[in-house]
């Protein structure tokens, strides 16, 4: 049986504008002029740098166009167009001052130019006598060579793709024959299928002497005893001293784990952080600057304006004039919003920035990181009346250039533990001094994870053994016995 019934209901929805605007907001420096270029170049109503003086523009950026309709204006015979060329006041962006300092630096990302990684290894094939199924082959384990300068994949499965992709069928056999070339290349250790294989091809390249030899040894026939530092072990199956096997670790340490990191000619992009904001301290008082490529320069188009006024000035209005008309006051309109949008974004990242470097001003001052204070989202948007989310997106993608470095501004924020004085203390802070404990540790003999928390309790921080272990893995600190040396 159909019912009808009235249900009512409290709904709140985002507009497109405030969605836009905090897509903008989350934007870190670079990718913002990415967006603005990409605006400026969708939107001709919209253009950047300074506007002449004898192009005045006499549109009202105050005034709302929310109420405009479409259909009805195409419908009407006298389009509204005076909210657009108002004479009653100049519109804001034209008294906008822009009090951000100028950066000198250049505003395009540099690419390097040079040979990829991989047309390196091929160049290095040619220097060899191949068949043509074995320079296939060659070139396919070169290509699945990863930037770290191994190649990750079982041969079975290469042997398949080589089939499949490259009509070369071909066995294990001769595909792990060509992989021995592969491994002659340089630099030593590329092509390596894990760890031990890359390790072993470069010590079989060095010169021979018994330290290498028993380091290969170690490498060849006792890789898991040597990555879990089982030193007793080893001494033991190779009948040897504690001095000896320490040269031969010793030789180990010192070759590349990742070979492919070691090639200078690759021509990656490399990621250039920009930072957002600068601190500096003047007078014993801190200083914040917004950097300004965030505040660009832009203003509407006088030509479009001027379309407004031949439209409003032509008595016979025919539809396409209507439809042009239309189409001009929607550009118009983005114009304005974008610029308005820019400026909220401005406004939102220095207020936000403005509040945590307030709230952790004593960092700030020394650069300690024992002095950063336990800090949390909201209170930082308490503080400022705004979202826990538009920080968010302020504090996870803005770097911040201070005396000590640029840092990300989300490391500022850190959850509070009380110490034996009952006081807030920063999580940071505890991770700061474990850090310290475990560098001058004696390495001989490294403190258990039950020892440092004993430490850390001696120093006024209680907390359990399981806390101790997760600040550690979140340290990247290895286990006490993966931190013993001989």
């Amino acid at each position: 049986m159909l019912k009808q019934y009235l249900q009512f209901k409290l709904s709140q929805k985002l507009s497109p504008q405030q969605i836009q605007l905090m897509k903008l907001i989350q934007l870190p420096t670079q990718a913002f002029e990415q967006r603005l270029k990409q605006e400026l170049e969708e939107n001709p109503a919209l253009e950047g740098g300074k506007e002449n003086s004898e192009s005045e523009l006499d549109s009202d950026f105050d005034n709302s166009t929310d109420d405009f309709d479409d259909s009805e204006s195409i419908g009407n015979d006298d389009i509204n167009v005076d909210e657009y060329l108002s004479d009653d006041e100049i519109p804001d962006y034209r008294t906008q001052a822009n009090n951000y300092s100028n950066d000198d630096e250049e505003k395009t990302m540099p690419y390097a130019a040079g040979t990829s990684f991989t047309q390196h290894l091929i160049n290095q094939l040619n220097t060899y006598r191949l068949s043509e199924e074995e320079r296939d082959i060659a070139e396919f384990l070169v290509g699945s060579v990863d930037e770290s300068g191994y190649i990750r994949r079982d041969l079975i499965d290469i042997m398949d793709d080589l089939a499949f992709t490259q009509n070369v069928y071909t066995s294990e056999e001769n595909i792990y024959k060509v992989l021995k070339i592969v491994h002659q290349l340089d630099p030593a250790g590329v092509g390596a299928r894990n760890l031990q294989e890359c390790l072993s091809i470069q010590l079989h390249r060095k010169n021979k002497t018994p330290d290498t030899e028993l380091a290969i040894n170690i490498i060849d026939n006792a890789f898991d005893q040597f990555t879990k530092k089982h030193y007793k072990k080893l001494i033991q199956k190779f009948d040897i001293s504690e001095t000896q096997l320490k040269d031969a670790i010793s030789e180990i340490e010192h070759l590349n784990p990742k070979p492919g990191g070691s090639y200078a000619g690759n021509n990656r992009i490399v990621e250039h952080v920009v930072p957002d904001f600068a601190i500096k301290i003047v007078d014993g008082e801190l200083e914040l600057t917004l950097n300004g490529r965030n505040a660009p320069e832009l203003h509407v188009s006088r030509e479009y304006n001027n379309m407004l006024k031949g439209y409003k000035d032509s008595k016979d209005k025919s539809k396409s004039q209507k439809d042009a008309v239309v189409f001009i006051k929607q550009k118009l309109d983005a114009a304005k919003w974008f610029i308005e949008a820019i400026k909220q974004r401005q406004q939102t990242l220095f207020v936000t920035m403005s509040a945590i470097m307030h709230y952790q001003k004593e960092y700030f001052l020394t650069g300690d990181e024992r002095n950063l204070k336990p800090m949390i989202l909201k209170d930082v948007a308490d503080e400022i009346s705004m979202d826990v989310s538009t920080v968010s997106r302020v504090a996870n993608s803005k770097y911040v250039d201070t005396p000590y470095g640029t840092k990300l501004i989300k490391e500022f924020f850190s959850e509070s533990m009380k110490n034996d004085q009952g006081e807030d203390v920063s999580t940071r802070e505890i991770k700061k001094i474990l850090e310290t404990v475990v560098e001058e540790e004696n390495k001989k003999k490294p403190l258990t994870d039950e020892t440092l928390a004993s430490i850390l309790k001696e120093k006024g921080y209680p907390i359990a053994r399981r806390t101790v272990a997760k600040y550690r893995e979140q340290l990247d600190i290895p286990v006490a016995r993966l931190r013993k040396k001989i």
